[in-house]
This record gives C-alpha cells, sequence and structure tokens, in this order.
C-alpha cells in the first residue's frame, strides 16, 4: 500500500494498493479472455449503449468524481466539474461511433470479390499522466473500448482515485468483468509489465518526452502500435492589432490553469515590440490578481502543485532563470499556507538558449520576449524541439491562417487559449507525441485494416 498526500493540506488522503508484475499479467490475461470472448462479438449497437451508460454514470457521479480529483491532484473545483463534463462527452461520442465505423469492397477484383474492414487490436495498455486522470482515460479508453478492445490501465501512481472510481462505475454500467481494469503502482513495474506483456497489443501513453521515447523503445522488442501525447513548451504570440483585454486574460488563464500542470500551457509568451510593455505590464497585474487558494472554494483560480517534490522541481527552474540572468518581474515564491503552493511567476530578458525558454517546466512560470515582425513571431515560436500547441492573438484573420501554417505544432488557436476539442484530432509533432487522439481519428489507433479476397468462380 502507498499514502497519497493531499495536494492543499498536505495530509494523508488515501491509501491505494500497490500492484506488481504478477498482477499486470492476472489483469492482461483476464482482459485477453474477455476480447476473445463475449465482448469482441457483441453487437456494436449494444457496445454503444453501454459506453453511454457509463456516460451517465459519470454524469450521476460528477460531484463525487469532481471532489476526488479536486482532492488528489489539487486543482480548482470548477476546474474539476469541466474536466468530469468532458470525460462524460467523451464517453458519449464515442458510444455514437460504434456503429459507424465501415469497410470497402474494393472493385477491380473480378472474378472474384475483395473486401477490406476494420477489427480491435486486442488489449490495449492505456498509461495516464497525473495532470488531468480522468479526461485522459476517457480520451484513450472510450475509443478503444468502442471499437471492441479491452483496456488495462494505469493510471498516475499519485493521482489514481478517479480511474478507481470509474473502473467500479463501468461495472455498474454493465460493462463485462475484464473488459476495463484498472492497475495502480509504479510505471516501472506496472507499466513496464504491460510494455513488455506479449498479449498487450497497443499502448497509448500521455507523459513526459523522456518516458515516451523509452516506450517506444520498448514497445518496438514485440511490434507493438504506440501513440504517444507527450511533453510541450507552447507559444503565445501576441501582436500588436489584438484585443489588447482578452488577449491579456487568455495569456494569464492559458498558461495558469491546473497551476501550469498542461502539456499545452502557453508558458513562452512572445509579444510584439510595440506592445511589449504595457502588455507585460498587464500580464503581471492579472498574475497579482489572480486567486490561490483552497481548490474546494468555488472562487479559486488556481491550487497547489501536485506534490511537493514536484514544487520543489519548479522551484528549481526558478533559481535557474535568476542565476542565468532573466528577470524576475512577479511571484517567484511559495506562500506560508500548508500545502504545494507557488506564486505565479513572470520573467521577463529571457534569452533563448535559457532552460525556463526551452525547457518543460510544467508549473505556473511563463517567460514573456518581444518580437518585430510576422517573421520573427514565426521563428521564436518553432525554435523549440517540441509541438504540441499554441494561440495567436491578431485582427488580422490573413496573418492568423499565414503564421497558423507556419508554426510547427499540432494544435493552434487564434484568439483563443482553447486547445481540446473532442470532436476534433488532438496531438503534437516533433519531440510532443506520435499519433492523435480524441475526434474519428482516434479510431484508427484502434483498429486493424483486414482484407479478405473471395473466389467466386466455383
Amino acid at each position: 500500500m502507498t499514502t497519497l498526500i493531499e495536494p492543499a493540506t498536505g495530509k494523508p488522503l488515501a491509501d491505494v494498493e500497490q500492484h506488481d508484475a504478477g498482477d499486470a499479467d492476472r489483469a492482461v490475461r483476464a482482459a485477453h479472455g474477455a476480447f476473445t470472448g463475449a465482448w469482441r462479438r457483441i453487437n456494436t449497437r449494444e457496445r454503444g449503449q453501454l459506453l453511454r451508460k457509463l456516460a451517465e454514470k459519470i454524469r450521476e457521479n460528477a460531484d463525487e468524481l469532481a471532489r476526488l480529483e479536486t482532492r488528489n491532484v489539487g486543482k480548482p473545483i470548477r476546474d474539476s466539474r469541466d474536466e468530469v463534463g468532458l470525460a462524460a462527452n467523451v464517453f458519449e461520442y464515442y458510444a455514437g461511433a460504434t456503429n459507424k465505423v465501415g469497410g470497402q469492397t474494393i472493385p477491380g477484383a473480378a472474378p472474384g470479390v475483395l473486401l477490406s474492414f476494420r477489427e480491435p487490436v486486442g488489449v490495449c495498455g492505456i498509461i495516464v499522466p497525473w495532470n488531468f486522470p480522468i479526461a485522459i482515460t476517457s480520451w484513450k479508453s472510450a475509443p478503444a473500448l468502442a471499437m471492441g478492445n479491452c483496456v488495462v490501465l494505469k493510471p498516475a501512481e499519485q493521482t489514481p482515485l478517479t480511474a478507481l472510481r470509474l473502473a467500479e462505475l463501468a461495472l455498474e454500467a454493465g460493462i463485462p468483468e475484464g473488459v476495463f481494469t484498472v492497475l495502480t503502482g509504479a510505471g516501472s513495474v506496472v507499466g513496464e509489465a504491460l510494455l513488455r506483456h506479449p498479449l498487450v497489443r497497443k499502448i497509448a501513453f500521455t507523459g513526459s518526452t523522456e518516458v515516451g521515447m523509452n516506450v517506444m523503445r520498448t514497445a518496438a522488442d514485440d511490434i507493438k502500435r504506440v501513440s504517444l501525447e507527450l511533453g510541450g513548451k507552447s507559444a503565445n504570440l501576441i501582436f500588436e492589432d489584438c484585443d489588447f483585454e482578452r488577449a491579456v486574460a487568455s495569456a494569464a488563464s492559458s498558461a495558469l490553469g491546473n497551476a501550469g500542470q498542461d502539456c499545452c500551457a502557453r508558458s513562452r509568451i512572445f509579444v510584439q515590440q510595440s506592445i511589449y510593455e504595457r502588455f507585460t505590464s498587464a500580464l503581471k497585474d492579472a498574475f497579482e490578481k489572480l486567486h490561490v487558494g483552497d481548490p474546494l472554494a468555488d472562487e479559486t483560480e488556481m491550487g497547489p502543485l501536485v506534490t511537493e517534490a514536484h514544487r520543489k522541481r519548479v522551484l528549481s527552474y526558478i533559481e535557474r532563470g535568476r542565476a542565468e540572468g532573466a528577470t524576475l518581474v512577479t511571484g517567484g515564491a511559495c506562500p506560508d499556507d500548508p500545502g504545494c503552493y507557488l506564486q505565479p511567476t513572470i520573467f521577463t530578458d529571457a534569452k533563448p538558449d535559457m532552460a525556463i525558454v526551452r525547457e518543460e517546466i510544467f508549473g505556473p512560470v511563463v517567460t514573456v520576449m518581444p518580437f518585430r515582425d510576422e517573421d520573427d513571431a514565426v521563428a521564436m515560436a518553432n525554435d523549440s524541439v517540441y509541438g504540441l500547441s499554441g494561440s495567436i492573438w491578431t485582427r488580422d484573420i490573413g496573418r492568423a491562417l499565414r503564421v497558423a501554417r507556419a508554426v510547427e505544432t499540432g494544435n493552434l488557436s487564434i484568439n483563443s487559449g482553447s486547445s481540446v476539442h473532442l470532436e476534433a484530432p488532438f496531438g503534437g509533432v516533433k519531440r510532443s507525441g506520435l499519433g492523435r487522439e480524441l475526434g474519428l481519428q482516434a479510431l484508427d489507433h484502434y483498429t486493424e485494416w483486414k482484407t479478405v479476397y473471395i473466389d467466386v468462380t466455383s
């Protein structure tokens, strides 16, 4: 057993079992048994009805799930409510896709008939991070289940509570045992066991780029399918003709949501020189006015970081930024309150080769840097090994579309700080990942094409 610590209070929250490689083996074999049994052969419409029932169960238990998420992760309760609502919507969306994935009848095969159709992959090992536990669980599990696969899920060892409750709700919804299983424990033990198990045919991973590279290497030993959603260092490009007030508000919210513990966080803010000083001053005011406090309070806009160890990691980046010569404009300190809180932090006078500009900090820390013109903005945005998300703020739609095409990223918002839309594919380029989640495109990762030729001459 391991004891979870509540980030907001520093007090024990729950004791959770630590599974081992033997538990992983039994879970995978049970999932394989369910896959080769009734689940694979179930009517697609009935499968959709079961996923719809699970969406209903999530909504019926939304308050409980949101409180679990807030107490386990530390994010504000209003954000947890949104995340739980998104999870329900994702299961409902893919419930509607179960009987809408067709195949092909291919001409030119005379005198025979040539058919191609999609089949489920089998057992899917799904490994999710600690920052958006129930949302990312739904992104990966819902399309996998919709296509007739079985799922063995490993949540982050720090934040397993909503995943465990979701497994209970899945059974209550009528999803058979073995179809959706949750294993808790260390990634180096349980995650590694899933990666190496011969009956696991697909790995869907969200986490750091370094771990994702290891996942890909290990999966290659057994030619497993892999999809990876990894790190980010997203750019926010603020042009002089922007809607100034909206751009400032969005720059704060898109950088500080979930205390910056978001791979899509717009932590590199680039502002056109003519408005740079004014924008930086306004952003400083927005950061300092942000309500940081008890995540269970409705008025709270930013809660604590997930663990004390993670707070120390973020603080080390702040110290490194100061040591390398960047100017600390605001924040950078820990309040006296108990818990893993950290003040929202802004750096200016940062150079492109500094760690605070190049590396994913995963905390409430941003750099604000000036650019001259459109070409300069694109070059600065693309000067990164990551390419997950970003924003452009301008009233010039022609410029917005030119820059959107030029910026190397998988997702981009114009005059918005949003990143995720369940109806559209989401994922990154460069070191931000491989493959896409959400939208109908996600279904491709959980199916295999099979081609059948029928000789009709006899």
